[in-house]
């Protein structure tokens, strides 16, 4: 009988054990899912109805109040759709990047149990307002485009792309907040303060290239303007965006998930004695 190889049945163990590690997270982040699915949306009156009427009324109030002040919107003729194009992924990136924030919170006493950890958490959250974005995404823009009769010339690359890069940096600076909210709570104050101008130098209202040369020069290192611009090249035919930075929105994203996920992997025994 052959003598069997020490080394190969470690190697199979190992593999067995991956394997095994990789189906109990995957059944951890489901199960986490349906847990804020219930806590989030089933809770609430109207659920994932509430969902889809928040951006719709808030893009329906933008068209209106603006409606007054300009014959036709920068883009298009569609004021609708102009706004939908930024506002929409606008909200992907900040609900992403505020739910991450405080992932450890939210889950803190399943955090207790061994086969549920802080990554579980937070990739179910990213994951489940990811898609619910996305979805509610689909069903507004072609609402608007069948009730308003909006003309966009769509390049679905061009959108899927914009969304992404969202949801990209909801995920990086999410992971970084998670560990700034969680160690000084004071910081989740600070940052709401801090970021609330965003609504209004992230390209909303006006396009990139109809900003003042030193508004460009200062608003470009934002890197949700890149996101609407990346977007709003799905949409019109004619728009460039080529100040548009794909790499300079990774970049961004990739350091502060790295310095993120470094800071919580370090510390998130002491954050949840805390």
């Amino acid at each position: 009988m052959d003598a069997q190889d020490p080394v190969t049945d470690q190697t199979l163990l190992q593999a067995d054990g991956l394997r095994a590690r990789r189906f109990r997270t995957g059944r951890t982040v489901f199960a986490l899912m349906l847990r804020e699915m219930g806590t989030t949306y089933g809770r609430s009156p109207g659920g994932y109805l509430w969902a889809v009427l928040d951006p719709t009324l808030a893009v329906a109030v933008l068209s209106v109040l603006f409606s007054f002040a300009f014959a036709a919107p920068p883009l298009g003729d569609s004021f609708p759709l102009f706004y939908a194009t930024a506002y929409l992924p606008f909200m992907l990136f900040n609900d992403v990047a505020n739910k991450m924030a405080t992932s450890i919170n939210f889950s803190r006493p399943l955090l207790a149990y061994p086969a549920v950890t802080f990554l579980d958490s937070m990739l179910a959250r990213f994951t489940l307002h990811a898609l619910t974005h996305g979805m509610v995404s689909v069903i507004v823009y072609v609402g608007i485009i069948m009730v308003f009769g909006a003309r966009a010339e769509l390049e679905i690359g061009a959108i899927a792309a914009g969304f992404g890069m969202g949801a990209l940096l909801g995920f990086g600076i999410g992971s970084l907040n998670c560990y700034l909210m969680t160690a000084f709570p004071a910081w989740e104050r600070a940052w709401q303060i801090a970021t609330r101008p965003l609504f209004l130098v992230s390209g909303l209202f006006v396009p990139f290239e109809a900003m003042p040369d030193i508004a460009k020069e200062i608003l470009w290192w934002n890197p949700l303007l890149h996101i609407v611009g990346m977007t709003r090249r799905g949409f019109y035919e004619s728009y460039r965006g080529d100040y548009v930075s794909v790499v300079f929105v990774c970049l961004v994203s990739l350091i502060t998930m790295t310095f993120g996920l470094l800071l919580l992997f370090r510390h998130h025994r002491h954050l949840l004695e805390k």
